[in-house]
């Protein structure tokens, strides 16, 4: 079965820090677009963040620009979202998601993606 594994989240408190790492050993991420998106309880899932990783190109949602950062290690084939500065309301289940079609900057914005993880909690407490 074709999957993203995140990892790295946690508990952390207000104003700390996460770095969540999202992986396949499936395929190679090269070419994808790469999204980051989270889900906080009786909340509708939002992307976050995103990198286009033939260009390195990204993309934030303005409730994170600032503190949080996407990245892309290819030859670990790994993308990364740094988070710094992490609020109570940055609480949630995060995933990754990637898709070979959709652009990068579009899909923070779209229902779905080709491939998608499991994902990993994260709270923060106040």
């Amino acid at each position: 079965e074709v999957q993203l594994v995140e990892s790295g989240g946690g508990l952390v408190q207000a104003g700390g820090s996460l770095r969540l790492s999202c992986t396949t050993s499936t395929f190679s991420l090269d070419g994808f677009a790469i999204a980051w998106f989270r889900q906080a309880p009786g909340k509708e899932r939002e992307g976050v963040s995103s990198i286009d990783n033939s260009n390195d190109s990204t993309f934030y949602k303005d409730s994170v620009k600032g503190r949080f950062t996407i990245s892309s290690d290819k030859a670990k084939n790994t993308v990364y979202l740094q988070m710094t500065n992490l609020k109570p309301e940055d609480t949630a289940v995060y995933y990754c998601a990637a898709d070979h079609l959709v652009p990068a900057g579009r899909l923070l914005d779209s229902p779905g993606a080709d491939y998608w993880g499991r994902g990993t909690q994260v709270t923060v407490s106040s």
